[in-house]
């Protein structure tokens, strides 16, 4: 084990480190217009505001607020659904000119935390005292915790689903074998822990992020009336059932199926003793034969394996119906659930979880039997052959499976290679080529190990001979003692060598034992694939937890579609919206700058410059400037420096256009004292 403890090491910081580039969790759903939009100027206050989505959300009183210049809340608290994507929230009458903040907080239909903050100006923009939450839903030590609670019900999932399969289907003398059913009662602890813990964590984690929350009740019932509320509810009930399935499992059936075996050794060594007496006695009484026959008819009936094979079935049958369960509150409610042919999506994305945990969780329980297992217990060749089929299948239905899921979420070429879903889909398929290629390494040493020399089994009956031959030799020193020293001496000095004697023999045995099970030449070198193999399943499962936390590429293309419609429509309506990418190099530099100039004439302009992270948030830098440039006429740079409303929002009044033409703008952004990095676009003003 002292070899393994780096290795364990170096795969935990791995899962750690992706589990951190998790949070803030990505947003799923995302805002693509409002009215008054972002950044704009009206003459009166409205009576609503309204926001689109780019797909169903989950809203609620309060979900929606609305802040004046001062910070007081100008809405009226109750969020209305307009029908499709789109939601809105009254305001109060009498309210005074300058900028508003609009803050929302929601749910996407695949159960992540949406977050956001716009501003709109009455009249004309002013200074505003709201301060944007630095913090949103989904992030902070609420969104560490839930994301380590996602990866280990995935753990637990895999390793108990797993585990049990490849018991019943591969090896069913492991279900007597102590370390694998600590194997798969692990599983069942992680995913029950995990999955309390997710239902403590969830109204934090979709609302206020504050661990404080956590213990609050009233936002633990109104999680139990969500989706994703029952969906964990279920999957607990669940786990109580597959309680009982272990206990089935691992006590009536582990019991049953050893009766089984001794009786089959029982009776292959009643065979050849009947065989032999058979030969010296023939004229045996035949009263006494038929009492051997009854008590034999009755041992069979005891251990009739028909009876193991319907237990094994009915394991198999209430076993798959529990682990389809489980899988099945994953489905409900996360990215299957939502989206296009989600009539499809859920049944193959239930089974897509079942070849995992078949693979995966089995590769575990083969791990732990090769390296934890007793030297009486070692898993047979034909064990591992069967888990060799079982993970090839299991390989061929994720590939199926796979294929079609990643089609519903990226849709596109450009969705794989330009946004994170994308990205981390491409490393998730490299890690299972991997697995895949350390798999077929097994294969071919599982075969060396199918084809283990005959010699092992000769030396092995011969070294068994020689030291049983060598104990009765040793058996008689007692009696000769008895005899030559006296009884009462004799018989203690003979129960003491009696018992040294014992345990050395049982210390030989196991040595030889373990000698002859390393000399087969297969195990040692399929020890170190299977390892690398779960090495490499750890990582795997890892970005699979981040994947499912990543908004997906089809849903962020098409909210870019949906803003690009919202700026085509800006530019009809004589106002000019521009996106500039930037990236200064620092930490945290790398973004979106929008600039929008209202009306776009020649004369006065309103500006304004939003400063947006990757995830779509607002952000704060120290500072933006503006320069415009009409090169034609050798005009400019004529810089401008906006002055920051609030978090992400820097405008400037009275911009002055001299004439008509087609501007080059640029847009200087520093994010850090030394880190700055200037970008430009040309447009058409005038």
């Amino acid at each position: 084990m002292s070899r393994l403890r780096p290795l364990l090491l170096l795969l935990f910081a791995t899962v750690g480190a992706l589990l951190a580039g998790a949070v803030p969790v990505s947003a799923h759903a995302a805002l693509t217009g409002s009215d008054p939009q972002q950044g704009s100027v009206v003459q009166e206050a409205p009576d609503q505001v309204s926001l689109t989505f780019s797909e169903k959300v989950a809203v609620s009183d309060g979900s929606v607020r609305v802040y004046d210049p001062k910070g007081k809340e100008a809405d009226t608290g109750e969020v209305t659904d307009l029908g499709g994507n789109s939601y809105a929230v009254g305001l109060h009458s009498g309210l005074p000119d300058g900028t508003f903040t609009v803050t929302y907080q929601v749910v996407s239909a695949d159960s992540h935390p949406v977050s956001g903050a716009f501003t709109f100006s009455v009249g004309a923009p002013s200074k505003t005292t709201v301060a944007v939450p630095e913090q949103g839903a989904g992030g902070g030590l609420v969104g560490g915790l839930y994301g380590v609670a996602r990866y280990l019900s995935y753990a637990g999932f895999i390793l108990l689903v797993g585990g049990a399969t490849f018991v019943l289907a591969c090896w069913q003398r492991g279900a007597g074998v102590r370390p694998v059913q600590r194997l798969v009662v692990a599983g069942w602890l992680t995913l029950t822990i995990a999955t309390l813990t997710m239902l403590l964590l969830r109204g934090a984690y979709t609302g206020s992020g504050k661990f404080g929350d956590v213990l609050d009740l009233d936002l633990l019932s109104q999680v139990l009336q969500t989706k994703t509320g029952a969906a964990l509810v279920s999957r607990l009930l669940l786990l109580a059932a597959a309680a009982l399935f272990i206990a089935v499992l691992f006590g009536a059936y582990a019991r049953r199926y050893e009766e089984t075996e001794e009786a089959g050794d029982a009776g292959d060594a009643g065979d050849a003793a009947t065989a032999a007496a058979g030969t010296a006695r023939v004229a045996d009484d035949a009263d006494s034969r038929d009492d051997a026959d009854t008590d034999t008819d009755a041992d069979s009936e005891h251990h009739d394996p028909s009876l193991q094979r319907d237990l094994t079935f009915g394991l198999a049958v209430g076993g798959g119906v529990v682990a389809a369960g489980l899988a099945a509150s994953w489905a409900m409610a996360e990215h299957a659930s939502t989206g296009i042919q989600t009539g499809i999506s859920m049944p193959l994305d239930v089974v897509h979880l079942l070849a995992v945990a078949a693979w995966l969780g089995g590769l575990a329980t083969l791990l732990v039997a090769l390296f934890r297992a007793p030297v009486g217990a070692q898993i047979e060749t034909g064990a591992v052959r069967r888990f060799s089929r079982l993970a090839f299948g299991s390989v061929l239905v994720l590939a199926a499976t796979g294929i079609y899921q990643s089609w519903r979420q990226v849709g596109s070429w450009s969705a794989l290679t330009g946004t994170s879903y994308g990205q981390l889909l491409l490393v998730k398929i490299g890690l299972v080529a991997v697995l895949v290629g350390i798999a077929w390494i097994s294969r071919r040493w599982t075969s060396q190990l199918a084809e283990a020399p005959a010699a092992l089994e000769t030396q092995a009956a011969r070294e068994t001979q020689a030291a049983q031959e060598k104990g009765a030799a040793e058996e008689k020193e007692p009696v000769v003692a008895h005899a030559a020293v006296g009884s009462t001496k004799a018989t203690g000095e003979g129960a003491e060598r009696a018992a040294q004697l014992a345990r050395q023999r049982a210390a030989v045995a196991s040595a030889r034992e373990k000698r002859l099970r390393d000399a087969d030449p297969g195990r040692p070198g399929l020890r170190r694939s299977v390892l690398a193999e779960a090495g490499v399943a750890v990582v795997l499962l890892a970005v699979t937890t981040v994947l499912t936390a990543t908004e997906p590429g089809r849903t962020v293309e098409e909210a870019e579609a949906a803003k690009a419609a919202v700026t085509q429509q800006d530019e009809t309506s004589g106002a000019l919206a521009l996106d500039m990418s930037f990236d200064t190099g620092g930490k945290n530099g790398q973004g979106v700058a929008r600039l929008q100039i209202d009306p776009a004439r020649v004369g006065a302009n309103e500006m304004h410059v939003y400063v947006q992270g990757p995830d779509g948030k607002p952000i704060d830098v120290p500072e933006v400037k503006v320069a415009f440039t009409l090169e034609a006429k050798k005009i400019g740079p004529l810089p401008v420096v906006p002055e920051r409303v609030t978090t992400g929002h820097w405008t400037a009044s009275g911009v002055q256009v001299p004439m008509a033409g087609d501007w080059k703008i640029e847009m200087t952004v520093r994010t850090s004292d030394i880190d700055q990095a200037t970008v430009s676009k040309n447009a058409k003003i005038g």
